[in-house]
């Protein structure tokens, strides 16, 4: 997405935060939607990570450093703070964080990646109708949502979960240390697994069943409801932002589909970050959602449909580290040279696990097809290529929801940086993929976006779709890779099955 000179920047600026699952940033763009140079600041974190599967992060280090996030931003606009009308977020959908009676946290931030309550979710499986449970939430009963994870910390840690007086995702939390106001938006609420996507309200059933309360989950608002203004102390921070809307954080994902222009059902937003995802923003559910994907919301007005890989960006980059290699160096240059699934190589992406398309808890990364020839550049060539068969699985599963033609549009930092990638991708589908510029921030920009038009700043939230002609790159599908890619698809799919029948999981293929 081209970026906008200080000087020529269109007023009103508003001020994005995008709270990501490696890193914080605060970010300035104008009233067209363009990032304005100079304004950003970013600080990188890691997770905590536990042999048991356990993902988490402290919500009060990740709040400090969100402070950190806008004292640089507020430095660097300098003049032009006094130009921002509004404060946007993006945050990482399906955190979890327990909060005690005085409002601090009782457990750290469990993170979608969190295993550890597989066990429980294959319970609640057996105990519930599980497409029931799916078709109202638009949420698998898998680890990586709310039931799972509430269910194993009742049963795990008892004393902790009955030290819980409010249950809430980190964007809330960490809005509420800014504003002083806890509100959970419909987009939020809507990648919980307690929620029903339907009727916008919290899930009765559920939370019964799970011993939670309603008055223990934050008031819902839709989007377009702003939070109060800045605590005092904050306000005195940055003054430039007292006076401003903040508006409720929204998942990180619907705001990738705003950013990258994929709003209405003839635009898909592919992202490969850490993990990677495949979604759409329709105005209406399915009648049923199909059993491969879920369905949030973005707000009232609009649903979001698709499936998200647990392994994207991280297993290149858990390759990288075995064997020495830099991720973004030589040899992956090296390995999207070489010919398509000519290594012998079948990969199981799934050292982070696996969602869509058959959410199974207990899975594990394979490698078949070793040899002692076997070289870096053809494990990073067939990692590759395996992301791109889940995404196919992902896309089967989608397309009856969209009109064609349609357009893909590619995003995230992972997937930009290599054409390679993007070029496996586009064979492998079959279908044209539009790639926005890299280092382009679809989240944040989403963030902006649906800030601007609540403001009434711009009429729609579907900005013009990315042109080839205009610039915009353009990876075209050709026949003969995509038949060698359907047939190791076919192989991989086989290898799969052998190994991992049910997977204690819910079938969806």
């Amino acid at each position: 997405m081209p970026t906008v000179p200080p000087p020529d920047a269109a007023t009103p600026l508003v001020l994005a935060l995008d709270l990501g699952t490696s890193s914080l940033r605060a970010i300035a763009f104008d009233a067209q939607g363009r990032p304005v140079p100079g304004t950003e600041e970013q600080i990188p974190y890691q997770n905590t990570t536990t042999a048991d599967g356990g993902a988490e992060s402290d919500a009060d280090a990740l709040v400090a450093m969100l402070r950190r996030c806008l004292d640089g931003a507020v430095r660097r606009l300098g003049d032009r703070a006094d130009r921002v009308a509004a404060v946007g977020t993006s945050c990482f959908w399906h955190s979890l964080l327990g909060l005690d009676a005085a409002g601090k946290p009782a457990t750290p931030v469990l993170m979608w990646s969190d295993t550890r309550a597989a066990a429980d979710a294959a319970r609640l499986r057996q105990e519930l109708d599980a497409a029931a449970v799916h078709d109202r939430t638009g949420c698998p009963l898998h680890s990586s949502f709310w039931p799972a994870k509430l269910a194993w910390l009742r049963r795990a840690q008892p004393a902790v979960f009955d030290r819980v007086a409010r249950w809430c995702s980190f964007g809330e939390y960490a809005l509420e240390n800014l504003t002083g106001e806890a509100i959970a938006s419909y987009a939020m609420a809507s990648g919980t697994g307690i929620f029903d996507v339907r009727r916008l309200v919290w899930d009765d059933a559920l939370l019964t069943l799970l011993d939670v309360r309603r008055d223990q989950l934050n008031p819902l608002v839709d989007r377009d409801r702003p939070l109060g203004r800045l605590r005092p102390e904050n306000a005195a921070r940055w003054p430039a932002l007292a006076r401003l809307p903040w508006f409720p954080a929204l998942g990180d994902g619907a705001c990738a589909n705003v950013g990258s222009g994929c709003v209405g059902p003839a635009r898909v937003a592919l992202t490969i970050g850490t993990s990677g995802a495949m979604r759409v923003v329709i105005p209406d559910a399915p009648p049923q959602i199909p059993p491969a994907l879920w369905a949030y919301r973005l707000d009232g007005a609009h649903y979001v449909v698709g499936g998200a890989l647990s392994n994207g960006g991280n297993l290149l980059a858990w390759l990288g580290r075995l064997l020495a290699v830099e991720f973004g160096g030589a040899t992956l240059a090296q390995a999207g040279a070489l010919p398509p699934d000519a290594h012998g190589l079948t990969i199981l992406p799934f050292v982070a696990g696996e969602r869509a398309p058959r959410w199974m808890d207990d899975v594990r990364g394979v490698v078949a097809g070793l040899t002692a020839s076997t070289t870096p550049e053809e494990l990073l060539r067939a990692a590759m290529e395996a992301i791109a068969y889940r995404f196919a699985l992902v896309y089967q599963a989608l397309l009856p929801l969209l009109v064609q033609p349609h357009t893909i549009v590619a995003n995230g930092g992972a997937v930009l940086r290599s054409p390679a990638w993007l070029q496996i991708i586009a064979d492998t589908l079959d279908h044209a993929l539009l790639a926005m510029p890299p280092g382009a921030e679809a989240s944040a920009r989403g963030a902006a976006m649906t800030t601007l038009q609540t403001l009434d700043v711009i009429p729609e939230l579907a900005p013009p779709a990315l042109d080839p002609a205009a610039g915009a790159p353009a990876y075209e599908p050709d026949a003969a890779r995509h038949a060698r890619y359907a047939a190791a698809l076919a192989r991989h799919l086989r290898l799969e099955t052998l190994l991992f029948p049910t997977a204690g999981a819910w079938d969806a293929s």
